[in-house]
C-alpha cells in the first residue's frame, strides 16, 4: 500500500481525499469503506492504475490460473488445460512447466482444435477445462460422446456466486484468479499472490505481485460481504461469504 500511495495516481488522489497520508488515516477522517475502492471505478480509470514510472494498462483476466489449478485439481506434468473464452481471451502465462494450454471459444470451436483435443483424450492424456457453467456445457457437447466424460471440468466462480463445489476456482474478470476449492471443501485464497480483508463495503482484494495495472484494496463484484479466516485443516486463509 505504501508503494501504491507513492507511485500510482489513482490511489494517490483517492486516499488523499479520504484523509490518508503515507497511507495512515488522518485522525478524525476514516475515508470511504475503510479506504477500499470499487473495482469498477478503478477499471474505469485504468490509465491511473499505471505507476508513474510506467507500465502496461492491459488487464490479464487469466492471471493466477496456474497456481489455483494446482490447488483445485493438482494440475502438473503433461496435462492439457483448455481455457474457455472468446477471441479476446489471452492464454495464461503461469501454468506449471510441461502443462500445455489452448484457448477455445465454446460457441465457435475450431475443428482442428477439437480434433487435437479428441486425440489427446484418445491417447490417455489429462484434459482440464476451465470456464463458467454455460461454457463448460457447450464445450462438452461439442466433443465426441465417448470422450467428453473424461474432460475434468473446473467451474469459474465470482465472489458473489461461490458454491460448495466440489471443484471450482475463484475468478474476477479484471483481477484474474484469486483462489480455489481445496480438498477440505473450503475456498482457499491464493495467499502468496493475493491479499484480502473485510471492509464496510465488502471484501477488498490486493494483487501482491502485479506491478501494472496496480490493483490495491479494491472491491470486486460491487462489494460482497464476507470474512477471511484460517482454514481449520490447513491454517491458510479461506474466503467465507
Amino acid at each position: 500500500m505504501r508503494s501504491a500511495f507513492a507511485t500510482v495516481p489513482f490511489y494517490r488522489e483517492r486516499w488523499a481525499l479520504d484523509g490518508r497520508t503515507d497511507p495512515v488515516l488522518v485522525p478524525g477522517r476514516t475515508g470511504t469503506d475503510s479506504g477500499a475502492a470499487p473495482l469498477a471505478e478503478a477499471v474505469h480509470k485504468i490509465v491511473d492504475l499505471v505507476p508513474l514510472a510506467g507500465g502496461t494498462q492491459r488487464i490479464e483476466s487469466n492471471r493466477g490460473l496456474g497456481p489455483v489449478l494446482r490447488k483445485a485439481r493438482s494440475v502438473t506434468g503433461d496435462a492439457l488445460v483448455v481455457v474457455l473464452g472468446d477471441e479476446r481471451t489471452r492464454p495464461p502465462s503461469d501454468l506449471p512447466r510441461g502443462v500445455r494450454c489452448c484457448v477455445v471459444d465454446p460457441d465457435a470451436p475450431a475443428p482442428g482444435v477439437l480434433a487435437e483435443l479428441a486425440s489427446a483424450l484418445r491417447g490417455g492424456h489429462r484434459v482440464v477445462a476451465v470456464g463458467d457453467d454455460k461454457q463448460l456445457a457447450i464445450f462438452a457437447a461439442a466433443l465426441p460422446e465417448d470422450r467428453a466424460y473424461r474432460v475434468e471440468s473446473v467451474p469459474r466462480r465470482e465472489l458473489d456466486t461461490l458454491d460448495t463445489g466440489p471443484y471450482g476456482v475463484l475468478h474476477d474478470p479484471a483481477l484474474g484468479y484469486l483462489g480455489a476449492i481445496e480438498a477440505c471443501g473450503r475456498w482457499h485464497l491464493d495467499w502468496p499472490r493475493v491479499y484480502a480483508r473485510p471492509t464496510s463495503g465488502g471484501l477488498a482484494f490486493t494483487l501482491l505481485r502485479q506491478d501494472s495495472p496496480r490493483f490495491v484494496d479494491v472491491l470486486p463484484a460491487g462489494g460482497v460481504r464476507g470474512e477471511i479466516a484460517p482454514c481449520p485443516r490447513h491454517g491458510t486463509p479461506v474466503v467465507l461469504t
